[in-house]
């Protein structure tokens, strides 16, 4: 029964959390703690989990702040990377975006754990008010405050599957191609570069705006390339992004976009090999 639900208890953590290791570790303590729990009793076992899980995050999550506030450099989740999907697909998972969880670190933990429960699975209030102590209308207010950060920082974006690998062909297509021109004209005036090297490898310290800004620094990456190296298109929390290989097939970073209008308005670029462990 619990293999059943696996798969949703690990989405509700990640999207919590943002870390695929946190994640994890969430979803284990949760199955030790279902096994250790009267099964016979439980009428709803995927409500039961979910709030055994979300209880365990909102407690990861609470300690985890205090390491971001420390982590050298911009903090960017941890990467979701797969085959490129469907091409059938006709919409993008934004709830997974990198770019939305990043969005959500500007919450407390009670403020994402309410919004995350709510707006993306559908828990009811008074369901969230058990697993954070809290009455369901102090709940509704914590969801409230939080989707109005969200709208408000949340970068634009198409939800155009179609539209959206379009775009993120022509920047792979102008940048390994040293078009420098045609990598301006793919990128908002007003584009954001956020990258994510934990410290450890080299990585732009504070976000880089303005596509002239933006279109250098990529074309200077570029030119830096060691031979061997490989860019493919895969995908990287639920829309398609680029992943950055060296000669040995290493990760060497992860690019997800964020595209509107017919451009890209955010890149987020992991780094950190620690995040790229199970790429």
């Amino acid at each position: 029964m619990f293999e059943e639900h696996r798969e949703h208890l690990w989405a509700v953590a990640y999207r919590i959390l943002g870390t695929v290791t946190d994640a994890d570790d969430a979803v284990q303590e949760t199955w030790l703690r279902w096994r250790q729990a009267d099964q016979q009793a439980v009428t709803d076992a995927r409500a039961y989990l979910t709030t055994i899980v979300s209880r365990i995050c909102y407690d990861l999550l609470t300690s985890a702040r205090a390491r971001r506030e420390s982590y050298v450099g911009e903090w960017l989740p941890e990467p979701v990377v797969t085959e490129l999907g469907p091409e059938d697909r006709a919409t993008l998972d934004d709830s997974i975006s990198l770019a939305l969880l990043a969005v959500l670190e500007r919450l407390s933990p009670a403020e994402r754990t309410a919004f995350v429960l709510h707006d993306a699975f559908a828990v009811p209030f008074e369901e969230i008010g058990e697993i954070l102590g809290r009455s369901a209308g102090a709940v509704r207010q914590l969801a409230s405050r939080a989707r109005a950060r969200v709208q408000e920082y949340a970068p634009r974006g198409t939800a155009d599957r179609a539209a959206h690998l379009k775009v993120v062909e022509a920047f792979a297509a102008a940048a390994t191609s040293g078009d420098l021109q045609g990598l301006v004209e793919v990128l908002d005036p007003d584009v954001e570069w956020r990258a994510d090297g934990g410290g450890v490898v080299t990585a732009a310290m504070v976000p880089v705006v303005g596509s002239g800004r933006v279109a250098k620094l990529v074309q200077g990456l570029v030119e830096r390339w060691f031979d061997g190296m490989t860019a493919e298109f895969r995908e990287v929390n639920g829309a398609p992004g680029v992943v950055v290989r060296d000669a040995d097939g290493v990760p060497d970073s992860v690019m997800a976009f964020r595209v509107a209008d017919g451009r890209v308005v955010r890149v987020d670029v992991v780094r950190n090999p620690a995040k790229l462990r199970d790429v």
